[in-house]
């Protein structure tokens, strides 16, 4: 174990420049067919399908200040990958020699004004002093005056020495096409890896340029990064080209309107037809049923054939080739303006490029800090680092009660029976109430403070502490639901978060927790350690400003890249270093050997003869993340939660409201009572209810976006039924017949086609689980394929509750009236 030295600070200034050059790519592939013989349906199963063999690529090389050095390569053949690599590599070079350039700078008069009055450095905003003193910053490429800078800053801002390429879903498929091919190239390759071949970025050094030192011969390398833009927008193409307004890489490729209107949107390709590489050569468009994706199991629209027909003849497409070449181009042209806008975006709101980082979660922490300008203490004490670690509990995910109907007069009404409601509420941004509250910022310490104390602190001063707690049984029956406190379990070998009804020891539990704790009746038994820190609402500027920007958005991209901005950097204050891997590429068996021989080797992975994955065991741990920060959050988060529900739900409707499920953010009941929404009318403060139709009588846009308001899920239409079998695997309808139906692990799509209401309930009632089949893609050894899965989706097996013989009612582990 390292322990870092702090603090935690924005560091990064060089990331404030924009990234002169960057590459765009993408690969499109002919999918061969594998014949196999298909297993038992009732059995789970696995088999591949198609065999993903890369046919072409596109390229689009980006220069941002002189776009007269933008450059847009596409190429078709079987040799594919290794023409990206040869491509990439020259590239490389050309951009090299470009950068080598340092044109005189050009000052305007005012600029040489600003220069003079500076007293504070443009780059990092601190003072000039004799040490550090005041020097004209420029652009080499262009020769523009940029500012007054430190002499040290702007050394550092010097351009970068590595050129990203761009490509969507680069982890999960494009890097398994090409990556093999950088195994025959000199040069080191560097890797940060999730598993032994999905990788969350690697790169490759390029020799560019060589020098003479001392009678020795030194190389100039430059390094080509590959990162994945999935990891900084989560969504496909389609919606992210979507929600975006103005085009002007792709509307510079086709200035004219018809054409650029038709490629405004992402185009639709026969991925399942195209198997054979000779179908470039057929000379019409494939029929509408030739589009079928077998991968989502569907067909596509009428309009989107309308679509694929007008490209075809609007450009003039004389084969399959021309239109397959024309998708690709646009896939690559609107994948750069799709990042270009995200840059942009990113720019004017904080100042920094994420052209500089690797995902969305690294560019929000470094926004956060930079916005707040907040130094962080890192902890120097093993003994407290462990504690903290220990505290981290993730969402709550627990299905309390297993079925209910509703009954009342907006739905089908028996006035025989009392009126009841399924209400479904979700908390608005959760996480991001929670980093709005006092958080951790340093000066930690052991504290002897007494308990009451403590507990009534509402200051500068925070405390996280080790205790015992008892669950006294009369509150068994009233906490059934929701207990309060929720641990980690093993069961079944697997540790599971699951709030249970045991009493606690050496529990660890934030102060504003504990106080809730026991406001709700728990007792205090024992206290074993206190530690304490500073504390203050440091990160709540910056959840404030996004939330303000998401507010102002003018289309939907910009409210996905705030609402991204404030969520994704929750996961920053989560990292776990324990998790991260040590896996090394490397291009011979010498270089494997001398890895296989090392005392922290684990195992290897062969590729290829000239691409070989060797896992290390890590052999230092460096801690150098505000880990206690993100404890903080999550601890807070859950008291948002307790608190609607004991101190409103169960204070308002007493047993008369029992809990169906909750999913970290969200709480369902079924709840007996007159009518809901004249009730949730009198607590109006409590709600968001903008997604309600304007003509419901409890519309209002009052809240509309307020973290920690509670919004129903779904906009003011009455759920009639639900079921729920386990965590993630649920399902309800609305009074419109629609059905929302969750099942962890399998297909979004495979749900919606092939699962209803009616299967939970058979599977609830009857005792019958469901298998269902789904298409996937997956890569074994880098190579890709299209796999069938056959597995099981419904299972009425659920280990985090005691089930009751009605298979509905369950209690809570450690529960009183379960008998051991």
């Amino acid at each position: 174990m390292e322990l870092a030295d702090g603090p935690v600070e924005f560091r990064n200034y060089y990331k404030q420049i924009k990234h002169p050059f960057v590459i765009y790519a993408d690969f499109e592939s002919t999918l061969k067919k594998i014949h196999t013989t298909k297993p038992d349906p009732t059995d789970s199963y696995t088999i591949n399908l198609q065999e993903h063999i890369p046919n072409s690529f596109c390229c689009y090389t980006k220069c941002d200040e002189m776009d007269e050095h933008s450059k847009l390569e596409i190429y078709e053949g079987s040799d594919s990958p290794k023409k990206f690599a040869d491509y990439l590599i020259s590239e490389i070079h050309r951009i090299y020699n470009l950068m080598k350039r340092n044109e005189d700078m050009i000052m305007t008069e005012q600029d040489k004004q600003n220069y003079k009055n500076a007293e504070i450095c443009f780059v990092c905003e601190k003072p000039f002093t004799k040490e550090n003193y005041k020097v004209r910053d420029h652009n080499h490429l262009t020769g523009q005056f940029r500012g007054a800078a430190h002499t040290k800053c702007n050394l550092k801002i010097r351009n970068p020495t590595y050129i990203p390429v761009f490509m969507h879903n680069l982890s999960r498929y494009d890097a398994h096409l090409f990556v093999k091919e950088f195994g025959f190239i000199d040069g080191k390759m560097n890797l940060i890896p999730q598993t032994d071949e999905t990788y969350i970025s690697f790169s490759q050094n390029i020799k560019v340029d060589s020098y003479e030192k001392d009678g020795i011969e030194k190389n100039i390398t430059r390094e080509l990064r590959f990162i994945d833009t999935f990891r900084f927008m989560p969504s496909s193409l389609q919606k992210l080209v979507s929600n975006l307004g103005t085009l002007k890489i792709l509307s510079k490729y086709f200035s004219n309107e018809k054409h650029l209107n038709l490629l405004k949107r992402k185009g639709v390709y026969p991925y399942d037809w195209m198997d054979n590489i000779k179908k470039f050569n057929d000379k019409k468009l494939p029929t509408k049923n030739e589009f079928y994706n077998s991968l989502n199991n569907e067909n596509i629209s009428d309009e989107d054939y309308q679509h694929a027909k007008s490209v075809w003849k609007t450009f003039n497409c004389k084969t399959f080739k021309d239109y397959h070449m024309l998708y690709l181009k646009s896939d690559t042209l609107l994948l750069a303006d799709v990042f270009e806008n995200f840059r942009t975006t990113c720019i004017e709101t904080y100042n920094l490029d994420p052209a500089h980082y690797y995902t969305s979660p690294g560019l929000s922490w470094d926004s956060l800090l930079k916005f707040t300008k907040i130094k962080l203490d890192l902890i120097q004490d093993p003994d407290m680092l462990l504690m903290i670690e220990k505290g981290i509990r993730g969402g709550i995910s627990t299905i309390t009660h297993r079925y209910a109907k509703a009954n009342n007069p907006y739905i089908d009404y028996d006035e025989n029976k009392p009126n009841s409601y399924i209400s479904y509420f979700d908390a608005n941004n959760l996480y991001g109430w929670a980093m709005s509250q006092s958080l951790p910022t340093g000066n930690f310490k052991w504290s002897k403070k007494d308990i009451a104390t403590i507990l009534e602190s509402n200051s500068k001063k925070g405390y996280i502490l080790e205790v015992d707690l008892e669950y006294p049984k009369e509150l068994h029956d009233l906490h059934n639901d929701y207990p309060l406190a929720a641990e980690n379990i093993v069961i079944d070998k697997v540790s599971k978060l699951t709030p249970n009804l045991y009493n606690k020891e050496k529990y660890i539990i934030h102060y504003s927790a504990l106080k809730q704790c026991i406001d709700l009746g728990l007792k205090l038994t024992k206290v074993h350690r206190i530690l304490e820190f500073d504390q203050s609402k440091w990160m709540k500027p910056y959840i404030d400003l996004n939330t303000e920007k998401r507010q102002a958005a003018k289309n939907d991209f910009e409210k996905d890249f705030y609402k991204l901005m404030n969520n994704s950097v929750f996961g920053k204050t989560m990292e776990n270093i324990r998790n991260r891997v040590d896996v090394q590429l490397v291009k011979n068996k010498e270089q494997a050997q001398k890895l296989v021989n090392k005392p922290n080797f684990e195992s290897f992975k062969i590729f290829s003869k000239n691409l070989i994955a060797v896992h290390m065991k890590k052999t230092k741990l460096r801690f150098d993340k505000p880990t206690y920060v993100g404890m903080s959050i999550l601890e807070l988060s859950k008291t948002l939660m307790y608190d609607f529900h004991y101190n409103h739900i169960k204070n308002k409707y007493h047993n008369e409201a029992q809990l169906l499920f909750t999913d970290t953010d969200s709480l369902c009941y079924h709840i007996v009572t007159e009518d809901i929404y004249k009730d949730m009318k009198k607590d109006k403060m409590l709600f968001d209810t903008s997604n309600y139709s304007k003509d419901h009588k409890l519309y209002s846009n009052e809240n509309n976006k307020v973290i920690g308001k509670m919004k129903d899920e779904t906009g003011g239409k009455p759920i009639v039924e639900f079921v729920g079998l386990r965590a993630k695997l649920y399902a309800y309808k609305t009074i419109d017949n629609i059905e929302e139906k969750k099942a962890k692990g399998i297909k979004k799509k495979v749900v919606e086609q092939t699962i209803n209401l009616e299967d939970y309930k058979r599977c609830l009632f009857e005792g019958k689980s469901a298998n269902r089949t789904m298409s996937v893609i997956q890569s074994k050894n880098h190579k890709v394929y299209t796999k069938e899965i056959n597995k099981i989706a419904l299972c009425g097996k659920d280990d985090k509750r005691y089930i009751l013989e009605n298979n509905i009612n369950t209690l809570a582990l450690g529960h009183y009236r379960i008998k051991e």
